[in-house]
């Protein structure tokens, strides 16, 4: 046949509907050697999904892997909506009836929907800031083990899922309250009292934040692409500035004067003014310890 035609095939026929031979089956489709009629192809593949070297493979299916993410570990199903022309109005109200209960049936206690509730502000930010999953991961065991700890009561749910991503990403990174506070919605006071309490309560080990792991930070959020070289020399200063015993202080804004003096050294011309939008520092602040770096750095 010189057009190919398509035909689903029932389960339990062999025969070809044209010409009433044997059908064959080679690769990914079911076709009739006698007359060429392709009757199925792309089947869906029933055979395990594991593989044979796997070690941690139990030959069993499953769906997604639980998460820390979800309030229920993501065990919890959702009945979507339907917008099909052929359902009746009834059968539509009762859908969504069903969608509303189901949807209620999830909690279990009002502890259960604040957790939700903070873990989905959890997501939110994370995504907002592009922390990696590692951090959202931290964030939400952190917001648990608060709310196991009675450490909420009082306080907004927002303000602890704030203070939880800005703990993680201390912990995992650099992140800045200024920034959380930007995407939060809860004052950067509220944020900062919830953090500081977990930090006393969960006995929180946050590290100390340098002006060296600053420095990719600063290049990266400056509208320009800062060249290779002037990025190692900013490193380079503030890693001296930081065994400086004369220059201690703000991480951030040493970084930034780091990356400004690099710069001018290297005649790359970043102005002041474009690393006090890029950071969201005064420029003020960074002649401040722009000063400090010439004075105690290279003299």
């Amino acid at each position: 046949m010189s057009s190919r035609v398509q035909t689903r095939l029932d389960a339990s026929t062999q025969i070809c509907p044209e010409c009433g031979a044997s059908l064959a089956t080679s690769g990914q489709e079911t076709h009739c050697p006698e007359c060429g009629l392709v009757v199925d192809e792309q089947p869906v593949d029933h055979g395990p999904e594991w593989r044979s070297f796997d070690d941690e493979c139990k030959g069993q299916r499953t769906g997604a892997p639980r998460t820390v993410l979800r309030h229920d570990r993501g065990l919890s199903t959702t009945i979507g909506a339907v917008d099909r022309p052929d359902i009746s109005a009834s059968r539509r109200r009762r859908l969504s009836r069903q969608r509303r209960l189901h949807s209620q049936s999830k909690f279990e206690s009002k502890r259960d929907r604040n957790l939700a509730h903070g873990l989905g502000e959890i997501r939110r930010m994370a995504s907002a800031l592009e922390q990696s999953h590692a951090v959202r991961e931290r964030a939400a065991t952190l917001f648990q083990q608060s709310q196991d700890a009675n450490l909420l009561h009082g306080r907004s749910i927002e303000g602890g899922a704030a203070a939880a991503v800005y703990a993680a990403g201390r912990c995992n990174g650099v992140v800045r309250m200024r920034d959380v506070a930007e995407v939060a919605r809860c004052s950067e006071g509220q944020a900062w009292n919830c953090y500081r309490t977990f930090q006393a309560e969960l006995e929180l080990s946050i590290p100390v934040a340098l002006p060296v792991d600053w420095v990719p930070k600063v290049c990266s959020d400056v509208p320009r692409r800062v060249p290779r070289d002037v990025q190692q020399h900013a490193s380079q200063l503030a890693e001296q500035a930081t065994e400086s015993a004369q220059i201690n202080g703000n991480p951030v804004g040493i970084a930034t004067a780091a990356v400004y003096l690099a710069s001018r050294n290297a005649d790359q011309r970043i102005t002041q003014e474009t690393l006090s939008e890029a950071v969201d520092l005064s420029t003020t602040t960074i002649r401040l310890w722009f000063g400090r770096l010439q004075t105690h750095i290279l003299d």
